[in-house]
Order: structure tokens, then C-alpha cells, then sequence
């Protein structure tokens, strides 16, 4: 059987209008959760701090909820909705999302991102049944954060030359086939993506807004098509390798790790990067949260983990680790020169 997921409902209003009746588990940060003011009431059964992201952890969360929970709110980040949307999946609960960032996509994905074994895998849960989306609440957001989910979409553009690559060595399966059609549709939606990196980065409210439908109709592209390769290559590996070096639960957000990972695909293959560097840093990801000794001891070992892992191909299975390339890879995307 074939599933295409659906986009989850998404209402763009003040959170102080929620009205939620439903006995409720919160899944939150402390940080998130204060950066409401006290605007939304919900009647609380339990509330708990997601810290990780690791499968046998969201497992045991599920586990331990209340019965008379009857609906599972998240709000903050990506950490806090995959937790909810597994734990909501898992008991068979609706899932309500608010945001106090763009900062994923993760908000609008029918799929959960788990830790397991070293590396990021998907549970099918199903979409949120409600995404809330109050703009007074994201515009003030830290910048470090506000936007940055826009670098899902600026990945596309190394994820749709990795998938070209897989392609041209017959590398790709039946289902994750290359089709021009949807290449074409995300490498528009990428296009966009850097029109609108600066206002972004500014906290401008429209320009926020277009983020919102670009990061839509990404995920509407994704689920379309049944996997995630127009968006998701060598550029995310490398996010999900160097992850551990950072402890990124309550470490560097997943768009500084990315961000990176972007410039990095981008150079192997053999891309301009200063127009994408310019993107990155306009929409307030930050490039220099990475040890560059860190960056090199993931370099050396990519090729190996992809094959550990057994990650769709990608231009990593192909990279040689050399000191010299790496050396030569780390002055090209200027990650020399981080801390």
C-alpha cells in the first residue's frame, strides 16, 4: 500500500485564542514555553522537556503517558514536535503543533526524525492534526532561529545533485527513481528560497510568511514523490554525523549543522558557494558553531559512515578523505577559520 500524506491543518492566529478543552501533554523547552507570556491555557495533565531525540527515549515517553490524556500539544522547536507526533502516533492521540520558530520543517512532515544506532531514521507517524502559527510569537523569535528552517530548502540544492549523481550511476531504487518533473518543481522552490533569505534574516513578517508556503509545499512535494531526495542528500548527512560531536539536544541547533553540511556538498560538487555562504549567514544561520577540528575528523570518516548506515547514495560514498582534499575542502568553504 501507497500512502501520500497530507499536509497537517495550519491556522495562523493568536495563540491567545486557543481554546483547548482536551486533558493535554505538553511537550516544550522552558525557553519556548516562557517566550508565550502565559498566553495559552491548557489544561494540563503533564508536561515534560524532551532532551533527545533517540528512538528507545521517545519510546519510553509514550509509554509512560497519562490514560487520560485525549490530545498532545508541542510547542517550540523540532525536537518537541517529533516527540509529540511520535508519542501522539504511538497512543493513537491528535497532535497539535505551535512553532515558536520556523526553524524546521519537521512542523508539516508526516514522519518523525528518530536517533538510532548513530544516525537519523524516520517513523511514519502522520501529520499533526493542527499547526498553529501566531506571528508575534515567531517574528520575536532569537534571529539565530526565527528562519532557519529555510535551510531545508536551501539543501535542495545539493540534495537534487546528489540525487542527480545516484542517478547517473544507477544508484537509486524503483521507488526513489530521478524525475525530472519534481527536480524541476523543487529547484524552483530553492530559487525562491534565496529571494527571500534577507527579509528572513530581518524578521520580516512576509518574508516569514513566504517561508511558511515555500517550507509547504516542499513537504507537499516530498510526500507526493514518497521520500525525501530532492531535499535531502550529503549536506544533511554530514548534519547527522557531526550531530554527536555537538551534543545537539541542548546544543547547536540542527540549521548550524546543516548550514555547514550545505557548503560543503556544494564545493565536492564543484558549485559556487560564495552566493549560497551569502544566503546561509543573510538568514541567520550560523556557520561558525563547528569546531573545524570536529569538521575534519567527520570528513575522514563520511565515506565510511554512509556505507555503515546505508544512506541513499550521495557524492560522499565517492569522496576521498585524504588530508589533502580535506585540507582543501576546509579552505574552499572557509570552515578553516571556525572556532
Amino acid at each position: 500500500m501507497t500512502t501520500i500524506w497530507p499536509l497537517p491543518q495550519i491556522d495562523i492566529r493568536s495563540i491567545s485564542t486557543v481554546q483547548e478543552t482536551r486533558p493535554t501533554a505538553l511537550l516544550t523547552g522552558s525557553r519556548s514555553w516562557n517566550a508565550l507570556n502565559g498566553q495559552l491555557k491548557l489544561p494540563l495533565v503533564i508536561q515534560a522537556e524532551p532532551h533527545q531525540a533517540e528512538l528507545n527515549y521517545f519510546k519510553t515517553l509514550a509509554k509512560e503517558l497519562p490514560p487520560q490524556v485525549q490530545v498532545v500539544y508541542s510547542v517550540g522547536g523540532g525536537l518537541a514536535a517529533d516527540a509529540a507526533k511520535y508519542i501522539g502516533w504511538a497512543n493513537k492521540l491528535p497532535v497539535v503543533i505551535i512553532p515558536t520558530a520556523l526553524s524546521v520543517d519537521g512542523f508539516f512532515t508526516s514522519i518523525a526524525a528518530v536517533r538510532e544506532n548513530g544516525t537519523v531514521n524516520y517513523v511514519d507517524t502522520g501529520a499533526a492534526e493542527q499547526v498553529i502559527i501566531d506571528w508575534d510569537i515567531i517574528s520575536n523569535a532569537p534571529a539565530n532561529l526565527r528562519g532557519t528552517g529555510i535551510c531545508e530548502l536551501l539543501s535542495i540544492v545539493t540534495g537534487l545533485l546528489d540525487w542527480r549523481y545516484a542517478a547517473e550511476r544507477n544508484k537509486t531504487t524503483q521507488d526513489t527513481r530521478f524525475q525530472p518533473w519534481a527536480a524541476g518543481l523543487a529547484a524552483g522552490i530553492a530559487q525562491q528560497a534565496f529571494k527571500i533569505a534577507t527579509g528572513v534574516g530581518q524578521g520580516k513578517v512576509e518574508s516569514l510568511h513566504n517561508l511558511l508556503d515555500l517550507m509547504c509545499a516542499e513537504v507537499a512535494l516530498t510526500n507526493q514523490i514518497g521520500h525525501n531526495r530532492p531535499q535531502e542528500g550529503s549536506e544533511q548527512y554530514f548534519a547527522y554525523a557531526i550531530e554527536s560531536k555537538t551534543n545537539s539536544g541542548y546544543g547547536i541547533p540542527y540549521a548550524d549543522l546543516v548550514g555547514p553540511g550545505i557548503l560543503i556538498a556544494a564545493a565536492l560538487h564543484g558549485q559556487d558557494i560564495s552566493p549560497i555562504r551569502e544566503t546561509i549567514r543573510s538568514a541567520g544561520i550560523r556557520l561558525d558553531q563547528i569546531k573545524s577540528d570536529d569538521v575534519m575528523d567527520i570528513l575522514k570518516a563520511m565515506p565510511n559512515y554512509v556505507q555503515r548506515h546505508n544512506l541513499p547514495y550521495s557524492i560522499f560514498n565517492e569522496f576521498d578523505p585524504s588530508p589533502e582534499r580535506i585540507m582543501d575542502l576546509m579552505a574552499k568553504t572557509g570552515l578553516d577559520s571556525a572556532r
